[in-house]
């Protein structure tokens, strides 16, 4: 009875014995493993996108995994007003309504902040990231348009008005503008958005030669309009004016010009030819007048100084003679009074009319006076051709205008033609 219960024990022995080897080898096992360690410096509570109301105040904590008495944290890029604590990594903000009052910051703009944390005996040991921030509000401020001009705009016809359509901006800025007119214009410059251009032309048959009113108002809506339909109006008034069509009067007063130019060369002529007929007219005076003085004064002397009675009779008829050659000078060339007062009136009318055209020049492309200076000239050279409506106009081929102007202006002719007083 003893062997077996001997086998029995040596074998529970044994059994127990390689269970009990079999657990001490996996315990040592377990105990000698590598456990991983965490090498890597993290922010271990980042979180990425921050949505922040107006008049609140954000405070959040950002942990690394490591000891954060020797690290500290700092910004690179932040909007206004945001705080992160260097030793404690508190990130904190205060939405002040101020701030976006002044402009400085915005509604509905993500703004990107970039933020790091550095270890201070390692250089190497840092991390670099970012996160954003983006601001709403429930309270709706709307935007507003505002023109460069203020109330009414005063323009002339032919005048460019133009300013600016500004925009104030509220909680959602305004994507399109909508332009409408009280009048059909012509010429405008589209104003699709903020900070674009208006420009408008005015034309210079814009108020009509039939129309009774002297000036013409015209309104101008510029509607926008954000990208939730919110609208805003403004308005501005344009006074327009008669204005002088400066190109076409212009080349009126150039045509009334080159007209006056014509008839004073005309006149020019007139005179030259009338000035000539003049003085051929007085040189047969003279060359009869010498005749028949000499005819006489010889005859006087053969009369009274002669031997012979025939020469003396001939020297008795001799002044009868000379007396005979005033009627033929007379019928021949007979003396031109009557053309010399019109000589002397050509050459008055003349030098008015170029006073009268040297005063209404024009003095630049945008005169003024310009519609004064041409209805002057049309006046001056209409009573001028009704003055000698009976004068012809005398055409030389063979005499140039240059000709015609030197003679005009010759001292010689000045001072026949010149008014004596005794």
């Amino acid at each position: 009875m003893r062997t077996p219960l001997l086998a029995l024990t040596l074998c529970l022995f044994l059994a127990f014995g390689a269970v009990a080897q079999d657990k001490k080898t996996d315990t040592t096992y377990r105990m000698g493993a590598v456990i991983p360690s965490d090498s890597t410096l993290r922010i271990i509570n980042l979180v990425p996108y921050f949505t922040i109301h107006v008049d609140s105040v954000l405070s959040y904590d950002l942990r690394i995994n490591r000891d954060s008495s020797a690290y500290y944290w700092y910004l690179k890029q932040a909007p206004v007003g945001l705080k992160l604590d260097k030793t404690t990594g508190n990130l904190y903000f205060k939405a002040d309504k101020s701030f976006f009052r002044s402009g400085k910051l915005r509604y509905d703009v993500p703004y990107r902040v970039e933020l790091g944390v550095q270890n201070m005996k390692d250089p190497a040991q840092r991390v670099d990231t970012s996160l954003t921030i983006l601001f709403y509000s429930t309270e709706i401020s709307l935007s507003r348009i505002k023109p460069g001009v203020i109330g009414n705009v005063s323009a002339e016809e032919g005048d460019t008005v133009r300013f600016r359509i500004q925009c104030e901006e509220g909680s959602f800025p305004i994507e399109r503008i909508v332009f409408n007119s009280s009048s059909p214009l012509s010429t405008v410059t589209p104003v699709n958005r903020c900070d674009d251009e208006f420009r408008w032309a005015i034309p210079f048959d814009f108020i009509r030669e039939n129309d009774t009113i002297r000036q013409k108002m015209v309104t101008l809506q510029f509607v926008g309009m954000d990208k939730f339909r919110n609208k805003d109006t403004a308005e501005v008034r344009i006074i327009v004016k008669p204005g002088i069509n400066y190109p076409q009067k212009n080349l009126e007063h150039d045509m009334v010009s080159r007209e006056m130019d014509s008839y004073i060369m005309d006149l020019k002529l007139t005179f030259y030819a009338m000035s000539k007929t003049i003085k051929a007219n007085k040189s047969t005076r003279t060359a009869f007048d010498i005749t028949g003085s000499s005819t006489a004064l010889a005859g006087t002397i053969l009369a009274t100084t002669a031997a012979n009675p025939n020469v003396e009779d001939l020297g008795k008829i001799l002044p009868s003679v000379g007396l005979t050659l005033v009627p033929v000078k007379e019928a021949v060339a007979p003396n031109k009074i009557q053309e010399q007062n019109i000589a002397a009136q050509l050459r008055g009318l003349t030098k008015r009319l170029e006073y009268i055209k040297s005063e209404n020049a024009l003095v630049g492309d945008r005169d003024p006076e310009v519609l004064a200076k041409t209805k002057k000239l049309r006046e001056e050279l209409k009573q001028a051709r009704l003055q000698l409506v009976d004068l012809p106009v005398v055409e030389m081929e063979n005499v140039s205008p240059e000709d015609a102007d030197k003679y005009f202006n010759d001292p010689k002719v000045i001072r026949k033609y010149k008014i004596k007083v005794n």
